[in-house]
């Protein structure tokens, strides 16, 4: 049984869980959301981000690990009513005072014994006694079995219960609005910028019989890698054993030519002339500069960061290099600009561009040729 819903990158899952959220808490409707993907796609990570968005506290409860029970609670006597109740849980949400998310993940692996209990969460918003408060979002995840994970069909009465959305990763998307603004390992994203295709192989890793696959979270874990090893061997090895040997074998390259030719705070610090000799002549090498200098901008180095960025574009006039004149180094100044301006503005330094010299004259070429 496929999943009919609409294919939605991350960011624009989040979207939807911002809309939901908000139409719930005032009062339009209440509803749990289903995310459907493979492994590593982002789907805890976006139920994370909507938590510390709306100032929720996050219940996650992986469904493959509990028993009927852990949801129910314990039962006592109670002598003074001769009657049976029921402790709640801790894992239950129960302040109405306090935003919360029930994140139900795992859902489509948890045992069915298990799936008559969570059905009362998702259609009554409760589980035996135990309400859930109006404050609490619920939202569930899981994978399906096409996906390569262990997984069992939903059946039509819990799947009536859910909206659903299917998330796939895209490239673009976890690059601008997760592994930049997280500041993942620049020589990370350079090479997802480059290789987009790679940046999700779990299709054919499971076609070829292959055990590891790329995902945005083998992803995130070689960007730790990259921070946490310095030895250039044992890091390979590591990074191997995460996105699969040939795929590691293609990111060395990268990665060390980055580490040779990418020297962001050498670039801060020289003066034009040494600066424009420092440009990395490689399209890999320009895309992780760009987001090493996105990286990097703060108060102190928002001029240079500026000044930097806005030469990019000329370097075919100031480099006699033949790859300079190969590369699109004007797309490549404006996506830099673009990444560099949302970060300005989120840390308060909008107000710096325009003051820039460097930047009113790439502002004032791009008005000239009508963009």
């Amino acid at each position: 049984m496929s999943v009919n819903a609409m294919t939605v990158p991350a960011g624009e899952a989040l979207d939807v869980l911002r809309a939901g959220w908000e139409a719930q808490k005032a009062g339009h409707i209440t509803a749990s959301y289903m995310l459907h993907g493979r492994p590593g796609v982002g789907k805890t990570q976006v139920v994370e981000q909507l938590a510390r968005e709306i100032g929720a506290r996050l219940f996650d409860l992986r469904l493959t690990t509990i028993e009927p029970q852990d949801l129910r609670g314990l039962p006592y006597y109670d002598h003074e009513t001769r009657k049976t109740r029921w402790y709640r849980p801790e894992d239950l949400p129960d302040d109405p005072a306090e935003p919360s998310i029930l994140f139900l993940d795992e859902l489509t692996a948890a045992s069915p014994m298990l799936q008559p209990t969570v059905y009362g969460l998702l259609q009554e918003r409760r589980v035996g006694r135990h309400v859930l408060p109006g404050t609490v979002f619920i939202v569930a995840a899981g994978n399906t079995v096409e996906d390569g994970a262990i997984a069992y069909q939903m059946n039509t009465a819990l799947s009536d219960r859910l909206i659903h959305l299917h998330v796939q990763a895209a490239a673009g998307d976890w690059l601008d609005n997760y592994a930049v603004p997280r500041g993942l390992d620049a020589s990370v994203v350079a090479f997802i910028k480059t290789r987009p295709d790679l940046l999700d192989t779990t299709e054919r890793a499971v076609a070829e019989g292959h055990l590891i696959a790329t995902t945005p979270r083998s992803w995130e874990r070689v960007s730790q890698i990259m921070g946490a090893v310095a030895e250039r061997r044992l890091r390979n090895v590591l990074i191997a054993g995460t996105v699969g040997e040939a795929v590691a074998a293609e990111f060395a390259l990268i990665a060390d030519d980055i580490a040779a030719t990418v020297q962001v705070q050498e670039m801060l610090e020289a003066d034009r002339k040494a600066r424009i000799a420092l440009y990395p002549a490689s399209m890999h090498g320009l895309n992780a500069l760009i987001y090493g200098l996105i990286g990097v901008l703060d108060a102190r180095n928002v001029q240079q960061v500026i000044d930097c960025m806005a030469e990019i574009r000329n370097l075919a006039r100031h480099r006699p290099d033949e790859a300079f004149a190969r590369m699109p180094l004007g797309e490549l100044c404006t996506y830099g600009f673009e990444g560099l301006i949302r970060k300005g503005l989120e840390i308060g330094l909008g107000e710096h561009f325009l003051g820039n010299e460097a930047y009113r004259a790439y502002a004032a070429e791009r008005k000239a040729a009508g963009l």
